[in-house]
């Protein structure tokens, strides 16, 4: 993809951009403050191959089943989906509206030997550049925008046709989410830095639903994801009382 110069996007909150940009360095640290998204990203990625294999008619158990698929992931941070994707046969954009996030990505994509095409930006952006992917991953990015409906619906519309798919991963505004992703993870265990997250941000499945629709997009499928500490493995779930992931398409 060729670069163009970055509008601002209206989704885009200035505060959570600026909040990951000063932990950009410690991205691919997996004891720093990314290492929960290192610990999902195995159960993320299976859920995310597996699905696209479903839509796309791919065999999930093929060396690069996702061969030939572009995809674009939408605050992809660091690059850490994006380096698997890209092994499983991807052809990855990652998008960020942090400089220093998409720095830190293309620095390590290289040392790794991986084509990974990384630009700072925004869904807005893409939509106005009038770029198109088969696949758009929106992971633990949703419940950091200022205006979920709009940010939706420009990730909506990056849609190639009507076999393209999104794949949506966020958390739910439940008490038992405050109590786990908010007290547990910043406060009693440390996960993440104190304030990462706002639980009146946190998506309800029927609001993700209800903002969806108003795009002409609908979920096919919702899967919680539930961690185990006797493992200390994620798995996905029946679940969705805190972190969950939709599939979805365009009907």
């Amino acid at each position: 993809m060729t670069e163009s110069t970055a509008t601002t996007g209206t989704s885009i909150d200035d505060t959570e951009v600026d909040r990951f940009s000063k932990m950009s360095a410690l991205w691919w640290d997996t004891e720093g403050p990314f290492r929960p998204l290192h610990q999902l990203n195995p159960v993320r990625l299976r859920y995310i191959r597996d699905r696209l294999c479903q839509q796309f008619g791919r065999d999930p158990t093929a060396p690069r089943p996702l061969d030939g698929l572009r995809a674009a992931d939408i605050g992809c941070g660091g690059g850490l989906l994006c380096e698997p994707m890209t092994r499983l046969g991807a052809k990855m954009v990652g998008v960020d509206p942090s400089e220093e996030n998409v720095s830190i990505a293309k620095n390590h994509a290289s040392a790794m030997g991986l084509d990974i095409d990384y630009v700072q930006a925004t869904a807005e952006d893409l939509s106005a550049w009038g770029e198109k992917f088969d696949v758009v991953l929106n992971m633990e990015v949703v419940e950091h925008v200022a205006d979920v409906p709009g940010f939706l619906s420009a990730c909506g519309s990056l849609f190639k046709d009507d076999d393209s798919a999104m794949v949506v991963a966020t958390l739910n505004r439940t008490a038992k989410a405050y109590l786990f992703a908010i007290i547990g993870a910043e406060y009693v265990l440390g996960w993440l830095p104190r304030g990462t997250h706002d639980w009146n941000r946190f998506i309800r499945p029927s609001e993700l639903r209800r903002y969806l629709a108003s795009g002409n997009l609908e979920v096919q499928d919702l899967s919680g994801i539930s961690y185990d500490p006797i493992t200390r493995d994620w798995r996905l779930s029946s679940s969705l009382a805190v972190n969950y992931m939709g599939f979805v398409t365009r009907p």
